[in-house]
């Protein structure tokens, strides 16, 4: 059965490879290229692929952000990212947006085409190394969370509230509602299990997020 493909690069040279090495696969069809995530979305509507060989990086947008657009139109498409980009972010952020592999610029000929192969058949690839990044990465996380449960936006909200801000003047300095800086408040409260402005003081003391 052969897997028709649709290139999205926006450097003409490296679709250009990718068509080649495609043409010499008997179970691959490169159906035609994109250069850039509004083309894809365009392409992909015209030649109806499989699959999306996908970049990340393009001058109209992330390869990621247009996913969710192709993959509403073409539920059952299957999309590979192939990135230059090796921050097991990217890879996260990829599969959360609906790709089922990432596999770097960088790799073999032969694993691009085993990935290709894959994902096709339905299945999930990531790179080894990078599959083991992410892993790191999430277990990091993980800990991080188990350390300090407040979310990057709750801790600056505590910040603030420790220098005896208002949830007024908290919610004109975010850029948020004062319901959500309530909200924030009482999220804070909650997770660090404290009663007072006072504690929430000390604790915010003990973080250092008062210096400077």
């Amino acid at each position: 059965m052969t897997t028709r493909v649709l290139i999205v690069d926006d450097h003409a040279v490296v679709r250009a490879g990718l068509r080649l090495m495609l043409e010499g696969e008997a179970d691959m069809d490169p159906v035609g290229e994109a250069g850039s995530a509004r083309e894809a979305v365009l392409q992909a509507r015209s030649l109806k692929p499989d699959l999306v060989l996908m970049d990340v990086v393009m001058p109209d947008g992330s390869g990621i952000e247009a996913l969710p657009a192709l993959l509403k139109e073409h539920p059952d498409l299957k999309v590979l990212i192939l990135s230059m980009q090796d921050d097991p972010r990217y890879v996260r952020e990829a599969f959360a947006a609906g790709a089922s592999g990432y596999v770097l610029k960088e790799a073999a000929d032969t694993e691009v085409v085993e990935a290709i192969r894959e994902v096709a058949k339905g299945g999930r690839y990531v790179h080894p190394e990078l599959g083991a990044r992410l892993v790191a990465a999430e277990a990091a996380a993980e800990r991080r969370a188990a350390e300090d449960p407040l979310s990057d936006r709750e801790r600056e909200v505590l910040r603030l509230l420790a220098l005896g801000h208002t949830n007024q003047e908290i919610a004109k300095q975010l850029y948020i509602s004062v319901r959500t800086a309530e909200t924030h408040r009482a999220h804070i409260m909650q997770k660090l299990n404290l009663a007072s402005r006072a504690e929430l003081v000390r604790y915010a003391l003990a973080q250092g997020l008062l210096e400077g």
